[in-house]
């Protein structure tokens, strides 16, 4: 199973890669792999160092407060299991 989270574009370059921020990573990706144009605002899915879908901005942003949630109370519960 790939888990993808939705990465916004920030920055476009000649080379066919793009920065992208992911919760707050950056990191740089191929663009080879996309069906369609990508611009700069746009939010992507990445799979091992390519971008590979476009997403509407609503279906990303619900996507992403899914993930924040996720990440909220996965650390709730490591502070749990740390005071044992």
């Amino acid at each position: 199973m790939c888990l993808a989270i939705p990465s916004k574009v920030v920055e476009l370059y000649d080379d066919g890669t793009a920065l992208v921020d992911t919760l707050g990573v950056r990191r740089k990706v191929s663009l080879e792999l996309m069906p369609e144009p990508v611009e700069v605002g746009d939010y992507v899915l990445i799979h091992v160092g390519f971008a590979i879908q476009k997403l509407d901005e609503e279906e990303a942003l619900k996507s992403l407060e899914l993930f924040e949630e996720i990440i909220e109370e996965m650390e709730k519960e490591e502070e749990y299991y740390e005071k044992d």
